[in-house]
């Protein structure tokens, strides 16, 4: 009788790691689950000053230059496995580890960007996003703090995953029943407007969803499910095909990367994005400027 409740307890305990955290949380969620050992809080911004100013307790600062490098080859790459993985277990970050990002005001898409790499970086299912960011905290009235809070070192070792592709995984899927990609930038781009790259216009039988459209752009709040929905099922009526996005350099997509995942796509992003398929005359573009 003992070795079956162990067992049973082992299982429920590996069914509950096992299952996935939502994409996004609210700030009265965090508040209730802040001193969760599992829970690492990450506040994403550009300047440190601005982590060194304010945060939630407990949250450590997280530079998206860190784990989305810029490079000769183009803006925003794949970390080095050793670096992030040294990273992520000086946070504290663990294989049990829920964490979540924070934005800081309108800074959603590189925070967005961080939430992919983190997915992609063995934690997905296992990253939350707090919709709105420090200022949704605040508005609650929860308080901030400029302590630099210390942590144990954690376990997590990276396994780079698959849901950052090329533009060979591009050129495969546009001509592709299984997939479908999406041009997450605004419409004029979309359609041809000049951008300063070498070519204007977008990938071969690319839809469009612009990623401002995801999130109201006074509260930074992920809009809802059924807004959402609004948006994706024009575009995407079969959740059965996979859906890569991207954008001038793969930061601004990483919104319609968790937009998607939100409405439960299968998800990847171009990391090279318009950046790199502009400057290959041989990648098929087209327009519809007239």
């Amino acid at each position: 009788m003992k070795t079956l409740l162990a067992f049973l307890l082992l299982l429920v305990s590996y069914v509950s790691y096992s299952q996935d955290v939502p994409v996004l949380v609210t700030a009265p969620w965090l508040n209730e689950h802040k001193q969760d050992p599992k829970l690492v809080i990450l506040q994403v911004s550009f300047l440190q000053f601005d982590y060194e100013n304010e945060h939630i307790a407990g949250a450590h600062y997280l530079w998206p230059g860190w784990l989305a490098p810029d490079s000769p080859q183009g803006a925003m790459n794949m970390p080095d496995p050793k670096t992030a993985t040294r990273l992520l277990q000086g946070w504290g970050v663990n294989n049990d580890s829920h964490v979540v990002i924070c934005h800081i005001r309108g800074e959603v898409s590189p925070s967005a960007r961080m939430f992919l790499m983190l997915e992609n970086l063995g934690l997905k299912g296992k990253v939350s996003f707090l919709n709105g960011g420090l200022e949704a905290w605040k508005m609650e009235g929860y308080p901030v703090t400029k302590d630099i809070p210390a942590s144990k070192k954690g376990n997590f070792v990276v396994k780079p995953g698959n849901l950052v592709v090329d533009k060979n995984y591009v050129l495969k899927t546009i001509d592709s029943d299984k997939g479908v990609v999406v041009d997450a930038r605004a419409k004029n781009w979309y359609d041809g407007d000049p951008t300063g790259n070498p070519r204007d216009g977008h990938i071969k039988n690319a839809k469009n969803i612009p990623y401002q459209d995801m999130v109201d752009q006074t509260t930074y709040v992920f809009k809802t499910v059924d807004q959402l929905s609004g948006y994706f099922t024009p575009v995407l009526p079969d959740k059965n095909r996979e859906v890569v996005t991207y954008c001038f350099i793969g930061q601004t997509a990483s919104v319609i990367y968790m937009s998607g995942r939100i409405l439960g796509y299968d998800m990847k992003l171009y990391d090279g994005s318009m950046q790199e398929w502009s400057r290959i005359p041989e990648l098929p573009m087209e327009t519809t400027k007239k």
